[in-house]
């Protein structure tokens, strides 16, 4: 499975609800939006994508399907802030039938998540908002091969 991992686009500083009601800003709809034409120009366009619950992922989830003209998102609370990369390995197995996942979600889970399957440590690896990862993986193998990071800087402009 190709696993592909969008880390939730620019949000607000905070929100009088809490964290979890903390809205995309414009520039993070634009980071979705100009991730999903990115994977579709290179034939990469994910046949789900799976978003942690929290406002700022599901719109992200959502600006990025709707660009990309795919099925919306499917919500996953193992996805949520704190997600443990062995859980997650685990949770994907439910969607082998998929050759290509995309995961919307946060930091530092998936930095976490990438030095877990790489086999890294000590904070080597940093995904920042909106920069796509790309990884095959197996599950249940818990080793992967890094495919690309492709930080919003390098994916273009609007």
């Amino acid at each position: 499975m190709e696993l592909i991992l969008l880390r939730h686009g620019k949000a607000e500083d905070s929100n009088p609800g809490g964290d979890a009601q903390r809205a995309l800003v414009e520039k993070g709809h634009d980071q979705a939006r100009r991730a999903a034409r990115l994977l579709h120009a290179i034939d990469r366009l994910p046949h789900i994508v799976l978003s942690s619950p929290r406002l700022r992922a599901r719109e992200t989830a959502e600006t990025f399907c709707e660009a990309a003209e795919i099925p919306g998102p499917v919500m996953q609370g193992w996805l949520d802030c704190g997600m443990d990369p062995e859980t997650a390995l685990q949770e994907l197995r439910a969607f082998s039938d998929f050759d290509r996942v995309m995961i919307v979600g946060h930091e530092p889970d998936f930095s976490s998540l990438v030095e877990w399957l790489l086999g890294c440590s000590g904070s080597s690896v940093e995904v920042k908002k909106g920069s796509l990862v790309g990884i095959e993986i197996h599950p249940p193998a818990w080793h992967a091969v890094l495919m690309f990071v492709i930080p919003p800087k390098m994916i273009g402009k609007r």
